[in-house]
C-alpha cells in the first residue's frame, strides 16, 4: 500500500478520491464528513479497510496478504460469485474477486436516500470473453459501497442477467472482523439454525447452543438466519451488528492453528486476530430468467458493549 500517487476525483458530503497501488490497482477511498474512511480495491471490488473516525481499522487484513494480481487478497471483504466454494471449472469462490472491476459511471437510481454526511462509490463488473468459456452467461453486477456519518458500512449488490437463459448462482460479501482473540468473542442470532458443516463434507447439523464461541476450527454455513446476527468482541468491548437483505444464509469461518499454517497467506498466529462472518446467499440458488435482476444488502455497524 505504500509509493501511492494519490489523485482527488470527486466529493459528495464526504469526499472520494482515487489511488494507485505500487502494483498498478486503483483503489477508491471514501470518507465521511467525520473523518471514518473505507478502502475499497477495484481488483475485486474487494474492500480492504474500515476505520472508525479514530483510525482503528475495523477489518482484518493478513500481514501476508498477496495485493498483486491475480492473487486473491485474504482480508477485508471479498465478494463471491458465482458460487461459494470449489466446484467444477471456476476458482475457489467464483471469480468475481479476481476480476477488474470499474467505477461506475452511470449508477442505478434512485440514489440511497436520507443520508447526510456520508459517502458512497458505485461500481460495475461485467464478464470477459474468458470468463465466459468457465461460466457461460452474461451478467451485469453493480456494487455500491457507502460509508454513513454513523460509520455504518453499506455494500448492496444487484446481478443482472443479461443472457438469453435463465443462470443460478450463489453470493457471499466474504465479510473478515477485526476481533481482539477469537477465545473472546461469540456469535449470536445463530441459535437453533440448521447448518452446513463443511468440515464433514456439509452435512446437515442443528446448533444447540445459545451462541457460537470458538475453540477449534470453525467452516459453516447457517441456513435461512434472521436478517440481523450480532459478533460480540468481549476483549475491545465492542459489538459488530450485521443486518442483510436478500441474503439468507450466514457462512462462518476460523482456519484455527494448523490451518493457518498452511495458508501461505495467513500468519501461523493471525487465526487468533479474525472471524469471517458473511451475509450469504448459498442453500439455494438465487435463478435468473433474461433481464431480470437480483439486490442484496449488507449494513454494519459498531457498537460499544460491556
Amino acid at each position: 500500500m505504500t509509493n501511492c500517487e494519490e489523485t482527488p476525483l470527486d466529493s459528495r458530503d464526504g469526499s472520494f478520491e482515487e489511488i494507485t497501488d505500487k502494483n498498478g490497482v486503483v483503489h477508491v477511498i471514501i470518507r465521511n464528513s467525520r473523518g471514518a474512511s473505507v478502502r475499497i480495491s477495484l481488483y475485486g471490488g474487494q474492500v480492504l479497510s474500515w476505520r472508525n473516525e479514530q483510525g482503528e481499522e475495523l477489518l482484518f487484513m493478513s500481514s501476508r496478504a498477496t495485493f498483486k494480481p491475480p492473487n486473491a487478497v485474504r482480508g477485508g471483504i471479498p465478494i463471491c460469485f458465482p458460487q461459494f466454494g470449489s466446484k467444477g471449472l471456476l476458482e475457489q469462490h467464483g471469480f468475481a474477486r479476481n476480476r477488474m472491476w470499474t467505477i461506475d459511471d452511470q449508477p442505478p437510481s434512485p440514489k440511497i436516500n436520507g443520508l447526510k454526511g456520508h459517502a458512497s462509490v458505485d461500481l460495475v463488473l461485467k464478464p470477459s470473453e474468458e470468463d465466459y468459456k468457465v461460466w457461460a452467461n452474461r451478467f451485469e453486477i453493480r456494487l455500491r459501497v457507502t460509508l454513513t456519518e454513523e460509520n455504518n458500512l453499506i455494500m448492496r449488490s444487484r446481478v443482472k442477467n443479461v443472457n438469453g437463459k435463465p443462470f443460478n448462482f450463489s453470493f457471499a460479501f466474504r465479510t473478515y472482523f477485526a476481533i481482539s482473540d477469537i477465545s473472546e468473542v461469540r456469535v449470536e442470532g445463530l441459535e437453533t439454525l440448521d447448518y452446513f458443516d463443511c468440515l464433514q463434507d456439509r452435512q446437515r447439523f442443528t446448533e444447540q447452543g445459545d451462541a457460537l464461541t470458538f475453540e477449534s476450527e470453525v467452516d459453516r454455513i447457517y441456513l435461512s438466519s434472521s436478517d440481523v446476527v450480532a459478533l460480540f468482541d468481549h476483549g475491545s468491548k465492542r459489538t459488530f451488528q450485521i443486518r442483510k437483505q436478500g441474503l439468507p444464509d450466514v457462512a462462518v469461518w476460523n482456519p484455527w492453528e494448523k490451518k493457518a499454517k498452511a495458508l501461505q497467506d495467513l500468519g501461523d498466529e493471525e487465526y487468533k486476530k479474525m472471524l469471517c462472518v458473511d451475509g450469504a446467499a448459498i442453500e439455494k440458488p438465487i435463478t435468473l430468467k433474461p433481464e431480470e435482476e437480483w439486490s442484496g444488502l449488507l449494513e454494519l455497524s459498531v457498537l460499544s458493549s460491556c
